[in-house]
């Protein structure tokens, strides 16, 4: 059975900036009663990428380089999780938030998303009850509710 897993502390998928986030990765690279050979590198990262239209950006926050992994392992990591950008869901673009894990060669990888907020939810900006251009919308980095968003802004450290 070949498998990769992120498990995080207490299964907790919603931060604070600041908080740290633990958990470990896992994985079994044998079939069967055979074992596959070790990986030859293993990195568990802390990253951010956008998902929608137009451009696609990501970022590496941190990464954990796993020494000496096995073909059957297991991994303890921790992050500190950064002041930003936040988790935002928008109409045409997100910002999501996700623990990953790669094994070289071959590319193989696990992914598990978190959202980053000060409210620890996802700061929507679609529905009805969120807002919109120019509207008043959750705390902004002051922790002041009433913060307008100004057209292409999101939240995060250094937005007013």
């Amino acid at each position: 059975m070949t498998f990769i897993e992120i498990e995080l502390d207490d299964g907790r998928t919603s931060f604070r900036p600041g908080e740290e986030l633990a958990g470990s990765v896992l994985w079994d690279l044998s079939e069967g009663e055979s074992v596959q050979s070790a990986p030859d590198s293993a990195e568990v990262r802390l990253v951010w990428f956008t998902r929608g239209r137009g451009d696609r950006d990501s970022g590496i926050v941190a990464a954990e380089e796993l020494a000496g992994p096995q073909a059957v392992d297991r991994r303890l990591f921790r992050f500190t999780l950064p002041a930003g950008p936040y988790s935002v869901s928008g109409k045409l673009v997100s910002i999501v938030w996700a623990v990953e894990v790669v094994l070289e060669p071959g590319s193989r990888a696990a992914r598990t998303e978190i959202v980053v907020s000060p409210t620890g939810r996802e700061i929507l900006l679609h529905s009805d009850q969120a807002a919109e251009v120019g509207e008043v919308a959750e705390a902004g980095e002051s922790g002041k509710v009433g913060e307008e968003l100004a057209e292409g802004e999101f939240w995060g450290p250094g937005t007013t």
